[in-house]
């Protein structure tokens, strides 16, 4: 998602500098031939401190709310200094360099967040079987089937006190955004991590999580992306990092019967993504052969035939 640009950025000492490339997914600005493994360790050293210092040669530049995803990489939050720089993360990208306090995000204010998930009835015991897990960093899960409505059902599941993990069932009839929009409703917190029964989650990115919510609430965001590493019968595809917002606040509601997405009021400056951790998404080359054709069938012009191709093509970086 790298493309030209006529964003620039001007520094604490009075410099302005012109970038030639941005990514337009995170904002992040790029001199020519730029090195993504030189870029990444400058951005390495310049966190380790308590206050990020932007610097003028670097081989990228980032506005305030560009570092902020940057951060969440090495673990980090971002709180502006001044009233300029919290305008900045409602409001990208302007062009000053990005000044900030850093913080810890494992240590810092948390927002509880409810685990969601969604799947079949065939998959309900295996969904079961993944929570204890989890167990470090919520204390409400609802799982939502596909099937025969039914209300929600308290489930004994080790590690989690008594009544925090519930199942329904609702019927999916081709829309996912409903069935995404119905799983919100059964959150018991303000925001919700929702999972597919093929995706996971690590439990050490699942234990950020509440501080990421707390980090996108001192930022007026309401929506978080996560990459998704989709692996096709095992093999990384080349679909990545097919960043899903799916850390919301639950209020957030979903559109799209295919390819469902959150609608934000607002917009996308009211989102940013985390780069923490990743969801694990796990495929067969089969079923990657004939979701297009299911998805198109549900909702024509939507099924992303040309995706096919993408997804069995291992990644490479």
């Amino acid at each position: 998602m790298i493309g030209p640009t006529g964003r620039g950025l001007t520094y604490p000492d009075g410099q302005v500098r012109d970038f030639p490339r941005a990514c337009n997914a995170c904002g992040v600005l790029l001199a020519e031939g730029a090195d993504p493994a030189a870029c990444r360790a400058h951005l390495a050293r310049h966190l380790d401190a308590p206050d990020f210092v932007p610097d003028p040669d670097a081989p990228y530049g980032l506005d305030l709310y560009t570092l902020r995803t940057a951060a969440t990489r090495l673990g980090f939050g971002v709180r502006p200094r001044d009233d300029e720089g919290r305008s900045a993360l409602r409001h990208p990208h302007d062009r000053r360099a990005a000044q900030a306090e850093l913080f810890a995000i494992d240590g810092a204010d948390r927002h509880p967040v409810s685990l969601g998930l969604l799947g079949r009835a065939a998959e309900r015991d295996a969904l079961l079987a993944s929570l204890p897990a989890q167990a470090g960093w919520t204390d409400d899960v609802a799982i939502l089937l596909d099937g025969p409505a039914s209300a929600p059902r308290t489930v004994p599941v080790a590690g989690f006190p008594d009544g925090a993990v519930r199942v329904a069932a609702r019927p999916l009839d081709g829309d996912f955004a409903d069935q995404r929009n119905a799983l919100q409703a059964l959150a018991r917190h303000g925001w919700m991590l929702q999972l597919d029964a093929d995706e996971s989650l690590s439990p050490g990115t699942g234990r950020l999580l509440p501080g990421l919510a707390a980090l996108a609430g001192e930022g007026d965001a309401i929506s978080v992306g996560l990459a998704r590493a989709n692996r096709v019968d095992g093999v990384l595809s080349d679909v990545f990092p097919d960043v899903q917002y799916r850390l919301n606040r639950t209020s957030v509601r979903f559109a799209g019967r295919v390819h469902e997405r959150p609608v934000l009021d607002g917009g996308w400056p009211r989102s940013f993504i985390g780069l923490h951790g990743v969801i694990e998404h796990r495929l067969t080359a089969a079923h990657v052969r004939g979701r297009s054709r299911v998805y198109e069938t549900l909702d024509p012009g939507r099924g992303r035939s040309e995706e096919e191709e993408a997804l069995m093509r291992p990644y490479a970086d």
